[in-house]
C-alpha cells in the first residue's frame, strides 16, 4: 500500500465511528452569522469550510446554514447576535468589538503584534485560546480560531504619504487599536464592513482604506478610486479570523458534534492561510501591471506608530484588568518569540529575498 493511500485509509477510517454514531443522534440545525461578504471567498469562504466539514463528519445530522454579513444581521454585529442566540454561532473578528473591550483585539491581531504563525503558537501552544475564553465568556460567547491572512498591506491611498504630516485630517477606514493609534497619528479612523469600503471611497467619505491585501482588495477594486499602494499593514502582522458559538448552543450539543465542529475550526484556521500565501502574490502582479504605485510607509510613520502603540498599551493595562491579564503574557510571549524568528527565520527570508 502506498502511504498516500495509508494515509486516505487510516482518515477515513477515523471518520467513520463518528458519523455512524452520529446515526443515533438528533438532526441540529444550527445559523451562522458571518462579517463578510460572499464575493471574498477567501474570508467568507472560511464559514463554508466548517460548515461542509461538520455536515460530513456527522452524517449530514448536523447542518449550518451560512448567512453573509447583512444577511442575517449586519458584519459589525455579529458577536451580539450570538452572545444574545439571535445566530447559534458566527464567523467575525474580535477587533470590531474593541468599543466593547480593547482586549478583545488580541482575538485579531493588536499593532506590531505577531504574525500568522505567531498567532497559532499563542492561541494553540501559549494560553491564548485560555485567556480569549475567559474574556469572551463575559458576552456569553465560546471562541474557536478561524483563520488568518498573514501580514497585511497598509492601505490605499488617493494621495502619497510622504511623511507623518501627511496623515494629519485624512479619513482612513480602519478598526480595532490601529484606528486608534491612525487618530493620535492625526488620521481620522473610521470602521465600516469590507462591502461599504469601496462606496465610501467613491463618494469620496474616505482618503484611505485597509483591507487585507492583494486578492482580496483587487475584488472590491480600490485601485480603481486610490492608486497608492501602502506596506506594511503594521497593525496586523497576522491577523486572526475568529468563529463564535453561542455558550448555551454549544452546551446543548452532543459530544460527538462538538468535536466535528472543532476539527472544522481547526481545518478552516489552516486553510485560509493558505488560499491567502497561494492568492496574494499573483495578485500583486496583476496591481503593479494596472498602474498601482507600491510604497513603504515613511520611517518617521513607522517610529512614531510603535512608539504610540506601546504607550497606549501601557495606559490600557492601568485601567483595564482584562486588557492587562492577556497583554501582560503576551507582551512576554511576543518578545521571546521574536527573538527566535530573529535568529532563523528572519535571517533565512532576508537571504532569500534580498540577495542576488
Amino acid at each position: 500500500m502506498q502511504r498516500r493511500d495509508f494515509l486516505t485509509g487510516v482518515g477515513v477510517a477515523a471518520m467513520l465511528p463518528l458519523a455512524a454514531q452520529a446515526a443515533d443522534l438528533p438532526a441540529i440545525r444550527w445559523r451562522l452569522a458571518s462579517s463578510f461578504p460572499k464575493s471574498l471567498d477567501t474570508i467568507y469562504g472560511a464559514s463554508e469550510t466548517l460548515s461542509k466539514r461538520v455536515a460530513a463528519l456527522t452524517g449530514g445530522k448536523f447542518q449550518i446554514r451560512v448567512f453573509a454579513g447583512g444577511e442575517l444581521v449586519p458584519g459589525l454585529q455579529v458577536l451580539d447576535a450570538v452572545g444574545n442566540g439571535t445566530a447559534e454561532c458566527g464567523h467575525s473578528a474580535g477587533y470590531y468589538y474593541v468599543g466593547k473591550n480593547l482586549a478583545l483585539a488580541f482575538d485579531t491581531a493588536v499593532p506590531f503584534g505577531l504574525t500568522a504563525r505567531q498567532q497559532n503558537a499563542w492561541m494553540y501552544a501559549g494560553g491564548g485560546i485560555e485567556a480569549l475564553r475567559t474574556l469572551y465568556a463575559k458576552y456569553n460567547v465560546l471562541q474557536f480560531p478561524g483563520g488568518n491572512t498573514g501580514t497585511q498591506m497598509g492601505g490605499w491611498f488617493r494621495k502619497p504619504i510622504k511623511s507623518l504630516a501627511d496623515l494629519r485630517g485624512l479619513k482612513m477606514r480602519i478598526p480595532g487599536i490601529g484606528g486608534q493609534i491612525m487618530a493620535k497619528l492625526g488620521a481620522v479612523p473610521q470602521t465600516l464592513p469590507g462591502g461599504d469600503i469601496y462606496p465610501a471611497l467613491e463618494r469620496g467619505a474616505l482618503d484611505a482604506a485597509e483591507w487585507v491585501g492583494p486578492y482580496d482588495d483587487e475584488k472590491l477594486g480600490f485601485h480603481k478610486i486610490a492608486r497608492h499602494y501602502y506596506y506594511p499593514g503594521w497593525w496586523e502582522g497576522g491577523p486572526q479570523l475568529s468563529f463564535y458559538v453561542n455558550q448555551a448552543s454549544w452546551k446543548a450539543l452532543p459530544e460527538q458534534y462538538r468535536q466535528a465542529f472543532e476539527v472544522a475550526t481547526a481545518e478552516a484556521n489552516q486553510l485560509m492561510l493558505a488560499q491567502y500565501d497561494a492568492k496574494n502574490p499573483p495578485a500583486l502582479l496583476r496591481l503593479v501591471g494596472q498602474g498601482v504605485q507600491l510604497h513603504p510607509y515613511p520611517k518617521d510613520v513607522m517610529l512614531a506608530a510603535r512608539r504610540a502603540t506601546f504607550e497606549l498599551y501601557e495606559e490600557e493595562a492601568k485601567t483595564n484588568p482584562d486588557f492587562a491579564a492577556i497583554y501582560r503574557p503576551w507582551k512576554q510571549f511576543r518578545d521571546t518569540e521574536f527573538q527566535w524568528f530573529k535568529v532563523a527565520e528572519a535571517a533565512y527570508s532576508n537571504f532569500n529575498y534580498y540577495v542576488k
